[in-house]
């Protein structure tokens, strides 16, 4: 199974003050706010952090059935290579494996059940909806949409 997880940095920005009081606190666990705080571009982080804990929690659901999105119980881990980041979301004793990618207008996470997968998920981008189609029919293992962009991944 995979996962993937998309984030319009302009929607996100005009959407979402993630530095109102007690934000942080509700989203992330200490160790993520940490990390947000000391980060040169917080934003970044913050978003970076939740689209690795939607990508997994989407794998999450699929595999149990359990509907219930608590953010702080899923830990991440993060390692940086410049614009993309490889980590790993916790959730209760399973491990989901995750691959960042940070570009100027969006940051997409993918997410696998190991990370031997990851290589192998095919990303597919669209700016929505100036490229609307039926893409369900793609038969994508996963999608993505926030704002002006879609995301599928195979």
């Amino acid at each position: 199974m995979i996962g993937n997880d998309l984030v319009d940095l302009t929607l996100a920005k005009t959407e979402s003050n993630w530095r109102r009081k007690g934000y942080l606190n509700k989203i992330f666990t200490i160790a993520e706010q940490e990390i947000i705080l000391s980060a040169a571009k917080p934003d970044e982080m913050v978003w970076t952090f939740w689209s690795m804990k939607e990508a997994a929690y989407k794998i999450h659901n699929r595999k149990t059935g359990v509907r219930n999105f608590a953010p702080t119980k899923l830990a991440c881990w993060v390692e940086f290579a410049g614009n993309n980041i490889t980590g790993f979301v916790r959730i209760d004793e399973v491990i989901y494996f995750t691959e960042t990618s940070i570009f100027s207008d969006y940051i997409h996470t993918i997410a696998g059940c190991c990370f031997e997968q990851l290589p192998e998920i095919k990303t597919s981008i669209y700016e929505w909806p100036n490229n609307e189609f039926d893409y369900k029919k793609l038969g994508a293992g996963c999608v993505s949409h926030h704002g002006r962009f879609l995301a599928l991944v195979y």
